[in-house]
């Protein structure tokens, strides 16, 4: 397959090593020195479940470049879903699949409103990595799934054919939610204690903010007509209790590198969306108070 990558960070460049790997022709859209270290040195991937080295991948600043292709894997950060759409129309043609594989829940419509429905699909990804340094993707652990919505076959059999987890999802909405309950939870609480899950897990009180910040996602979900299963944040917080002690969230390693924050598309948009509802979510607007002196990338200095 013919497959861009737009956002050749954690998740984009973890997937898209594998894909190139295996022989598909793999289109990389990046900037700055990650985009230098991968046409000088080729993108490294570092993990548990085998090293990949592209030694030559396709790498470009322009999408203009590489033209229409199958599969647009859109894989930017959040505060980058608006802009980086506009540049997506170069890369399809009549049958072109974009699908978003951002954390947030709003991600697929921003993207519609961009380029037509007709082109788009959600996406889940689970999976921990990051930019160790330019042109070197880490991940920690052995966790590492995606999900699609109907009509991005081609793709799942190319994915399969990677060793990639995959599975198609007949509701990709509520599969959409049931990332958002965990991530709006995992990263709130990572973020907000610069520890990873290890440390989150193990303390009464962070735990318990964790577990409450999914709850209160939880419960706007099921507000808004989503089919999230009764025993869904028990059950997720079994599945924290099983992940890799030392794994850290995108949002953290953003924050401890003074980047820009998704929060405001997560715990903010749950206090967001959940006083449009008529909901309380006291505790997700209280982490998006704390981390919002760093959601443009910095500190706010006091007066």
């Amino acid at each position: 397959m013919k497959i861009a990558i737009y956002g050749a960070g954690g998740v984009g460049g973890y997937f898209g090593a594998r894909l190139a790997a295996a022989g598909n022709e793999v289109h990389f859209i990046a900037r700055g020195a990650h985009l230098r270290a991968m046409r000088e040195h080729g993108l490294r991937l570092e993990s548990a479940l085998g090293d990949v080295h592209v030694a030559r991948p396709l790498v470009h600043e322009d999408p203009g470049e590489i033209g229409a292709v199958d599969v647009v894997m859109f894989a930017v950060k959040l505060w980058d879903v608006e802009a980086a759409a506009k540049r997506l129309r170069p890369l399809l043609r009549s049958g072109t699949v974009v699908i978003a594989f951002q954390n947030g829940i709003e991600a697929p419509e921003m993207v519609a409103r961009a380029i037509g429905e007709k082109h788009v699909l959600g996406g889940v990804a689970y999976i921990a990595t990051g930019i160790r340094a330019p042109g070197i993707v880490a991940h920690t652990g052995t966790m590492q799934r995606l999900q699609v919505g109907p009509g991005a076959e081609a793709f799942v059999g190319a994915c399969k054919g990677a060793g990639i987890n995959i599975e198609e999802s007949a509701d990709i909405d509520r599969a959409r939610w049931e990332k958002f309950v965990f991530l709006v939870g995992l990263s709130g609480a990572t973020s907000l204690s610069r520890h990873p899950v290890g440390v989150c897990r193990a303390d009464p009180e962070l735990r318990a903010t964790l577990e409450a910040a999914m709850a209160e996602t939880w419960r706007l979900g099921r507000k808004r007509g989503v089919k999230l299963a009764e025993d869904f944040v028990p059950e997720r917080m079994r599945f924290v209790d099983g992940l890799h002690a030392d794994m850290r969230t995108s949002m953290q390693h953003d924050l401890e590198q003074g980047k820009p924050l998704e929060a405001p598309w997560l715990c903010g948009a749950v206090a967001r969306m959940s006083a449009q509802a008529g909901l309380e979510a006291p505790v997700n607007r209280t982490i998006y108070a704390a981390l919002k002196p760093y959601v443009h990338g910095s500190q706010v200095q006091a007066a």
